[in-house]
This record gives C-alpha cells, structure tokens and sequence, in this order.
C-alpha cells in the first residue's frame, strides 16, 4: 500500500446544492438478521482492520496530513526500498493475524466482502513488490519536487504555532527525500534501468519554479514561502514571533530545502544522457511481467495486454459512429476527421488564452456542477455531504499536471473534494469538453463516488479511504454519459465533447498496449491518437507521455466503465419495470470501491433481492 494512500495525481466558494434534497443517512440494506455472535465478529473484525489501517498509516506522515490528520505532520514519507519493503512485512504479519482470528463463514455479507478485499490488497502489493525497481520516481506523471509543494500549500494547516513549526520542519525534511530519491535514480540508471526522455525537461523546469522567487531571488515570494507567509500571518501571535517564524522558514527553504533539489536537479543531470529514446515497458528488465502486473492492479482483471487492444480498437469503432451522428446533427458536410479539425481549430470552440479565458471556463465548469447538484435526487439516494470546488491548476505546476484531476475531501472535513482543471494554454482548451470534464472530475463523477466513499459508516477505514482505478475511473467515465441523461449536455456539441471524451479512454486501451506491448514509438502513438480524436496536440502530447510512463493504468476506465454500463443493462434487462435508476446507484456506491469481479457480485445480490 506504499504511497497508495495518495488516492485520497485561486480558491472558490463551495458549490451548493441546488434544489437538491439534503444528504441523508444511507438506508439500512435489506436481507437476513445477523446473529448476535456473527455481529460480534463482524465488529471484531472491523475494528482490527481498522487498527491494522492505523498500523500503515503511521509509516505514511504524508498520507495522514492528506486526511486531515496531525500526527507525524514534522515528516515527510520514506521514499528508500527499505520503507517498501518494511511497509510490505507489516501488511503480511497483518494478513497473518486476520487469518488466524477470523472465518469469513462466520462473518456477515459486508464483513466478508472487507475479509476479501483485505487479502486481496496484501496479496496485490506482494505480487507487485518485485517490480518496484522499475517505476520511476520522477517523470511527468510525478515527482516529490512537485508533489511536496502541493502537501504543503494544500494539506498542511497551519492553526497553532507547533503547525507552524511543523511545516519548516517539512522544509528541512525535504533534502532527507531528494537524497533519497536521487539515489535511486542512480541505482536504476546503474541497473540499465532509465527514464525516457520526455521526463527530464517538464521535471526539471516544474522543480525550477518551486524553488523561484524569495529568498531564492530577488523577486516576489516563491509560492512557498507566499504560503507560508499567508497562513502564519493568519495566527494569532505576537508579531515579533510571526517575523521569527516566517526567518526560519526562508532559512529552511534556502539551506536544507534548496540542497534537496539540487542534489534532485544533478540527478537529473547526470542520468539524463544515459535515456536513448522512449519506450515502453517492454523495454525493460522482466517488462512483460511487470506490465502484465500493472494492467491486472489497474483494470482490477486477468484481462490480458491482446484482450485490452483488441476491446480498445472495438471502441473506437463504435465510438465513431456516434461522432458521426453528431456531424450530420449539426449540418457538418466534411468528413469526421475534417469534423475533427474545425473543432480543434474553430476559434467559436476556444476560450481566449487570458486571465479572463481562464475565468470563463471556470465559471461555466462550475455552473456545470450546479446543474448536476440540481438534477441529482433524480438519479441518486444519497449525495455527499463533502462540498466540491472547481479550480485552476497552479502555475508553478502546470507543465506536469494532469489536465484535469480530482482530489478528495480531508477526513475531518476541513478541506472539500476540489476538481483540478490545467489550463496552461487555453489555446488548446475546448469548450465542448467542458461539460464532459466536469461532469467526470466533479457531478456526478469522482466526487459522488470518492467523497461518498469517505462518509460511508460501518466499513473499515482501508475501504473508506482506499480505491481501485478500474472501479473509480470506470465510475467517473461512467458518469460522462449519465450526465447526457441528466440533461447536462445543452447542445449537440456538447454531446460530441462527451464523446471526445469517450473516445480518448477507448483510444487509450489501444495505446497503453501498443506502447508497453506492442513495442509502438511516441510518434505512432500520436498519429493514431490524432486521427481519431479532436484533442488538441498539446493534450495527446502530454496523454502520450503519461501512457509511456504509467504503464496500465490508462487502461482502468474503460475497462470499468463497460462492466458497470454491463451490469446496469444486465439489471434493467432482469428486472424490467422493477429497476430504478436510484436504487442501481446506490448499489453500486454503498459499499465503496471494489474489484470489477466483486461489484458483479453485489449487483446479481441486489437483482435477486429485488425480483
């Protein structure tokens, strides 16, 4: 579960629900009483995975500030293959103890479900130890010169003087990290084991502009220290102690902080030379295994590389022929990829590449979510109680964000579920898009599932806060076409932005394979990728890079999305007039997430139940 955790890649108001009933307990589940011994059991169990959560997350001081949480908050996570491999004993002696003090036959139906899903992670994380030599630690998925900025500025609460302290002394941890990370960088080069080269320009100029500004330089606060700045201000403490505390935070940041990405920055340096191209995982040590690794923890499957591309090329397929229903819709007398080329092009589809742009799509990503808000007692028996806010991606990581991401919710509550959106160049953002995006990042995708996830009551917390992509992406492209049935698509381009959509993930299935088993170079990647969407060429520039480097999971929404658009079809077939969209939802929510296989089990128990 090393690092896993992290499920958990200009501020704005919290969006409200309008016209929506307010959120509600989640109805008792029918079926039969539970014995007094078997509820004995059940709360046993629970509140031994819980203990065993705890366990974990104390190796991980990152993971329980994400939640919220101020334990370990002077610390930054053990980034060396010790920590792995430590993380990994703890997770079997725990394995070990559940076996010897419980018996699923003795547990009740959701008790068992949290007993398999225990296994199952511990069982996924030994499988996949093996090849933990092989991920990269940085490239343009990631990298802690990023990803420790953005624990700070938007994690860690600075409300008492010791979370002030606590924050500096993150600072000065950070070295402790980049050493750590830097070594293994070597190790790997050393081992013929290096990044492709689409990483070291995008990382190196992301970790460049952490560390710009005061008092690096001369110009303004670096975005560090403004936050700081802006949070210790907040405090009430004697000024002189506020100026103390903001000179031990400059002093951090230019000592030990400014060592760590420069002993990053000639890591960097000196592996660079050594990557001969971009190639996929094939190309590695052991790479057909490992990727067979990877595709099984993402699609949460046996699905083989083969059976994944064939499925995408079949979607991709499909997918066209919706696009060219839309063509004719609108009037459009060209072909599909002239279609393609006037909405990647036609000035009417843009945004203008301004502050203002930026605050027009804001403003209508936003009032997106307020229509999902409305429609949603609909569609759905319970919605989250988390608020969701819409915003910008911050420019100091731009180059290496995502273009859109969704992060959850803090446990306590203090944070709400925030939906990303990257717009580095609105030149290259389309407003057909905008619905599709939202609907999937924000209503009624990740955050009716993820801050839902995180509220539900007598699961175990590694259920609450833990995930699997094919389930989560599968919802959140699953949420993309229920939002056209929800009306939240208000014109037929709209409609076509969904299918844009649509057609990356299957387009996805193909490359993700192609890459890492098909052996296909960057540049077969984005010509097929062109010719079948109207992306723009930055996004499939940036979708490409993320494919070479995060072998599989591109894989996980498609993957998802048609086994739970399977099992909704399966479910309205069986029970005909009986099926309400309603009670499906909450079905497929109500016990968070889980592996393809076993959300197919809870849907044939809830279309029993119902007949």
């Amino acid at each position: 579960m090393r690092h896993a955790l992290a499920l958990l890649l200009v501020a704005t108001a919290p969006l409200v629900q309008a016209d929506a009933a307010p959120p509600q307990a989640a109805p008792p589940k029918a079926g039969p009483p539970r014995s007094a011994a078997t509820a004995t059991q059940d709360a046993a169990l629970l509140q031994f995975l819980d203990r065993a959560f705890d366990e974990q997350l104390d190796r991980n001081p990152e993971a329980l500030t994400q939640l919220g949480l101020k334990t370990h908050e002077d610390r930054l996570d053990d980034y060396t293959d010790a920590g792995a491999r430590a993380d990994q004993a703890l997770a079997e002696r725990q394995l070990q103890d559940m076996h010897a003090r419980f018996r699923p036959d003795q547990l009740g139906e959701s008790a068992r479900v949290s007993y398999r899903l225990f296994e199952y992670e511990v069982t996924r994380g030994r499988e996949s130890l093996r090849f933990r030599r092989l991920r990269f630690p940085v490239s343009t998925t990631g990298s802690p010169a990023g990803d420790i900025p953005v624990l700070l500025i938007n994690n860690h609460r600075i409300d008492t003087l010791a979370d002030a302290r606590a924050y500096i002394a993150r600072l000065r941890d950070t070295e402790r990290v980049m050493r750590e990370v830097a070594a293994t960088m070597r190790e790997q080069a050393a081992a013929g084991i290096v990044p492709n080269k689409v990483n070291f320009a995008p990382a190196r100029s992301d970790a460049r502009a952490v560390v710009t500004g005061a008092p690096f330089d001369a110009g303004p606060d670096s975005t560090l220290l403004a936050d700081f700045r802006k949070k210790v201000t907040a405090l009430d403490v004697p000024p002189a102690t506020r100026t103390q505390l903001i000179g031990e935070a400059s002093a951090a940041l230019t000592g030990p902080f400014r060592r760590g990405y420069d002993v990053l920055f000639a890591a960097l340096d000196a592996v660079e030379p050594l990557s001969k191209g971009n190639f996929g995982a094939w190309s590695l040590p052991d790479g057909a295994a490992y990727y067979a690794d990877r595709l099984k923890t993402a699609t949460t499957t046996d699905l083989t590389a083969e059976q994944i591309h064939a499925l995408g090329l079949r979607q991709v397929a499909t997918i066209r022929q919706e696009m060219e229903g839309i063509k004719r819709e609108v009037g459009f007398t060209g072909t599909l990829d002239q279609f393609f080329d006037k909405i990647r092009t036609d000035p009417q589809f843009k945004y203008p590449n301004t502050a203002a742009g930026r605050q027009a799509y804001l403003g209508d990503a936003r009032a997106v979510i307020a229509g999902a808000m409305a429609a949603a007692p609909r569609y759905f028996r319970v919605l989250p109680k988390a608020p969701l806010e819409v915003r910008a991606v911050e420019p100091w990581r731009e180059r290496t964000a995502s273009t859109a991401f969704y992060d959850p919710p803090s446990a306590d509550g203090s944070r709400p579920g925030i939906y990303y959106v990257n717009l580095i160049d609105m030149t290259q953002t389309q407003k057909v898009q905008v619905a599709g995006i939202a609907a999937h990042e924000g209503a009624p995708g990740h955050h009716f599932q993820i801050a839902r996830q995180q509220e539900l009551t007598g699961i175990p917390k590694f259920r609450k806060y833990g995930g699997y992509g094919a389930y989560a992406e599968g919802w959140g492209l699953y949420a993309e076409r229920l939002a056209d049935e929800m009306g939240l698509y208000k014109d037929p381009y709209a409609r076509f932005g969904m299918l844009s959509l649509q057609m990356w993930r299957a387009i996805r299935l193909v490359l993700d394979t192609g890459i890492h088993a098909q052996r296909w170079d960057r540049d077969k990647a984005i010509a097929y990728f062109r010719a079948n969407s109207s992306v723009s060429d930055t996004d499939i520039a940036r979708e490409v890079d993320r494919y070479f480097n995060w072998p599989g999971q591109a894989t996980s929404y498609m993957v998802g999305q048609l086994r739970i658009s399977e099992a909704r079809a399966r479910a309205q077939r069986a029970l005909g007039a009986k099926f309400d969209i309603r009670d499906f939802h909450e079905v497929v929510l109500d016990q968070g997430a889980l592996p393809l296989d076993l959300l197919d089990e809870q849907v044939t128990r809830y279309i029993a139940a119902k007949r």
